[in-house]
Order: structure tokens, then C-alpha cells, then sequence
């Protein structure tokens, strides 16, 4: 006798409810998520935790560096104090720890505003191409083989480079969607494909249905997992990106902070002052390793014929 998969009374899991029951299951996935945690709550903490700390990402203390010494912090490790407790920039005295909370703010919002603006844009364009066809598939899809085929960071660098009276965030944003929202607009226009060919979706189509609503109520919901994990592993990236154009100098400007100026800023005293390069580039290491090992985790977990479940 076969014994019951489900026991009697019990509601079914949902696909959602078992895939983070599977993903609990995976050290990674949860160090991951972790990290991710982390660090967008330091982001959304920075004004409360500046406040307990006592120094602004703005205000300088010119007593916590050696005039005698090209600005260099006084103290060990970079002027690691009960005042400061990341130590301080040279030359200004800024507070890394404050800085390094509001460069989690920035990097943060770019890039989750970026993927979200690239999600919206690829999503559409790419159902749109798929489900339809013929003509409209082949402009879209040849658009995105035209956008596809710029040298993405030399354009952004001379856009942002031109572009020098407007919101750097803002900038930044809308400078990266633009070269990126054709990646996922090629895998979602793939999937649907192969999705308008379902039975269920014949037979709704053979029922009446409209276009609009077959697209709403059964294309999309089956790429929910494709989307999720895309953003997930294209945050990564993005945060990078902010990171390495501000970096090169066109992306947030100072005094606005940003890991990629601090960066920038420790190569004249990264002999002298170790920790002022170690810090910003540990915190960009971590928060892209976690949404990696998420993103990772997750492509396993919802893929259905990838990982192990």
C-alpha cells in the first residue's frame, strides 16, 4: 500500500513556503542574507547610529590628525578612538564609521533603484517581445542588440562626464538602467516563449481571454522566479558599477560620502594609513559577496531543474 504524501487535513506548502524551507537548508543562502541584512539596516540606521557615535559624515575634527604629518590621524590604526570608532579620514579628520554608514545609503540606493528601474523597463519589453511576435519581436529584439552593443562603461563615463548640473544619484540610476535593462530583457523574452506555448496558456487564449489579462494572470506569474533571482544577481553588479564610476570620478561627488570616493581618496596613503583602504573595500567586498551567495542560493532553490533543492 502507497502511503499518503500529505497527511490527512494538512494544507499543502505553497512553491513560495517550500522554497525558503529549502533555502534555510543552505549555510550560504542564510551567511548570505545575513550580510544583506547587515548592511541595509546600517543603512537605514546611519542617522541614529551617527548620533550615538557623535560625528556627521560632513563634520571634520582637525584634532584627530597631525598637521605635521600631512594630515595623517593621530593614534594607532588610523585614529581608532572612543570618539572615533572606525578611526578618521586624512588631511579633513571626516569619521569613516559615519561615512562608511551614509556610502551604505548611497551604494544601496543606486543600486536598488536601478535594478528596480531595470526590471520594470526589461520585464515589459521583454514579455512584450516575446508574446507577440513577428514584427514587434523583431524591433524590440534588434533594440536590444543595438543597446547591447555600446561600450557600456565608456558611455556611462561620458554621459556622467557631460551631465554635470543634475542629481549625481539620480544620474547614476538612470545612466546604468540604460545599458543594463537589455540582459533581462533577453532571458525574459526567452521564457516567454517557451511560456505562450503551455496548454494553459493555448487554452486561455482559446477561451476569450484577452492578451493583457493572459500576460498579467499566467505569463508573468511563471517568471516571479526568473525576475527574482536576476535582480538579485544583478544588485551585485550594480553596486560595483556605483562604486567604480565614482571611483573614476563621475559618479557621486564629494562631500557626498561613497565607498568608491573613499576608495579613491586612501590611494595616497594606503602605506601610511592601511585601515582608511581596508575598510570601504572590506564593506564592498561583503555586500556584494552576500547578494552573490543569495543569488546563487536562490537560482538553485527556484530553478526547478537546477541545484539540488
Amino acid at each position: 500500500m502507497q502511503e499518503p504524501t500529505e497527511r490527512q487535513g494538512q494544507v499543502p506548502a505553497s512553491p513560495w513556503r517550500s522554497a525558503w524551507r529549502r533555502l534555510r537548508r543552505r549555510p550560504i543562502a542564510l551567511v548570505g542574507l545575513g550580510l544583506i541584512v547587515f548592511f541595509v539596516l546600517a543603512a537605514l540606521l546611519a542617522p541614529v547610529l551617527t548620533a550615538i557615535s557623535g560625528h556627521g559624515p560632513t563634520d571634520t575634527d582637525k584634532l584627530a590628525v597631525d598637521r605635521f604629518l600631512g594630515g595623517l590621524p593621530k593614534g594607532s590604526l588610523g585614529g581608532v578612538s572612543s570618539q572615533h570608532w572606525l578611526g578618521v579620514e586624512p588631511g579633513l579628520g571626516h569619521d569613516i564609521f559615519a561615512r562608511l554608514l551614509y556610502g551604505a545609503q548611497i551604494s544601496l540606493l543606486v543600486a536598488f533603484s536601478a535594478a528596480l528601474l531595470i526590471t520594470v523597463v526589461g520585464v515589459a519589453l521583454g514579455v512584450t517581445a516575446g508574446y507577440f511576435g513577428g514584427k514587434v519581436d523583431m524591433v524590440i529584439s534588434r533594440f536590444m542588440d543595438i543597446m547591447m552593443s555600446f561600450p557600456s562603461l565608456i558611455f556611462m563615463i561620458a554621459l556622467l562626464s557631460v551631465a554635470k548640473d543634475v542629481n549625481r544619484v539620480l544620474l547614476l540610476i538612470i545612466v546604468m538602467s540604460l545599458f543594463t535593462w537589455p540582459y533581462i530583457a533577453r532571458v525574459i523574452r526567452g521564457q516567454t516563449i517557451s511560456l505562450k506555448h503551455r496548454e494553459y496558456v493555448e487554452a486561455a487564449r482559446a477561451g476569450g481571454t484577452s492578451s493583457t489579462r493572459i500576460v498579467l494572470t499566467e505569463i508573468l506569474p511563471n517568471l516571479t522566479s526568473t525576475i527574482i533571482v536576476y535582480i538579485t544577481l544583478a544588485i551585485p553588479g550594480l553596486i560595483g558599477s556605483e562604486a567604480g564610476l565614482t571611483y573614476l570620478g563621475v559618479g557621486v561627488q564629494p562631500p557626498t560620502p561613497s565607498w568608491g570616493q573613499m576608495i579613491a581618496d586612501s590611494e595616497l596613503y594606503y602605506k601610511l594609513d592601511p585601515m582608511f583602504f581596508v575598510l570601504p573595500c572590506a564593506c564592498l567586498f561583503l555586500v556584494v559577496l552576500g547578494f552573490t551567495l543569495l543569488g546563487d542560493a536562490l537560482r538553485d532553490v527556484l530553478d526547478p531543474k537546477g541545484g539540488n533543492g
